[in-house]
């Protein structure tokens, strides 16, 4: 399971690219050479959207070149080297964004997001402690989701069922939390609460094996029959080789 990171807040307050005054060379004043920067910046991050890791390695070594220590670039370059699954180069130049500005709340979720996904939980809850210090960052709830998953891999269901409320409450809709929440009050026999956050969860989010078997589960325990039959119908139809299909079959 991985977590997404913010790519499009990287975007924010990019310029749009070099502008040239009369017959001076831009790239000879600090304003032009810092609209160079951040063109670049916004070129790579634009190829890494679409996918193209190794055209935005190019731009974003020309920002580096322009700035070495320019924190956007090398977080853009963290992510890239993240998804081409180079472990060690993502680690260095998330370290090099955050050394040029520790407080950054993308930075700190993005590399919560990247420790996560390689199993270091526990650093990885250290940074999206910090990202949650900010009360400006819009991606708060995204930190508080992200901080309940973690927990959850470090086995503390109440201090998740917590973080995932806090999300909620900032953002209504993030259909992950809203999902964890069903699960957790299921487990606890709060069959009331687990169906509520499950039907928000629904109206918001497409189907996914796990959901689809929690929505079996709470249909039955409801007497609703034909949402029961429906669901796993829907699990057999498109998750057929799943444990939740399996774990459904074995519920029958």
């Amino acid at each position: 399971m991985t977590l997404r990171p913010a790519l499009f807040l990287l975007l924010a307050g990019f310029l749009s690219g070099c502008v040239s005054t009369g017959n001076v060379d831009p790239m000879k004043t600090d304003k032009g050479r810092n609209e160079a920067r951040d063109a670049y910046i916004q070129l790579g991050i634009g190829y890494l959207q679409q996918g193209e890791t190794g055209k935005a390695k190019v731009p974003l070594r020309k920002a580096l070149e322009l700035e070495p220590s320019n924190g956007n670039a090398h977080a853009a370059l963290a992510l890239v080297f993240q998804t081409e699954m180079e472990p060690e180069l993502a680690d260095q130049h998330f370290r090099k964004a955050l050394a040029a500005n520790p407080k950054d709340p993308r930075y700190l979720n993005n590399y919560g997001s990247f420790l996560f996904e390689q199993g270091r939980y526990k650093e990885a809850y250290e940074r999206f402690q910090e990202a949650s210090q900010d009360n400006l960052y819009p991606e708060r709830s995204r930190v508080f989701e992200n901080l309940g998953m973690t927990a959850l891999k470090l086995n503390n269901p109440e201090q998740a069922r917590q973080f995932f409320e806090r999300s909620v409450r900032l953002n209504r809709r993030q259909p992950r939390a809203l999902l964890e929440l069903a699960q957790l009050a299921y487990d606890k026999k709060e069959y009331v609460p687990a169906r509520g956050y499950y039907d928000n969860f629904s109206q918001i989010s497409e189907q996914n094996s796990r959901s689809l078997l929690l929505g079996v589960r709470l249909a039955n325990i409801f007497d609703d029959r034909d949402k029961a039959a429906s669901l796993g119908l829907q699990l057999k139809r498109l998750y057929p080789g799943t444990p939740e299909y399996q774990k459904y079959l074995s519920e029958q």
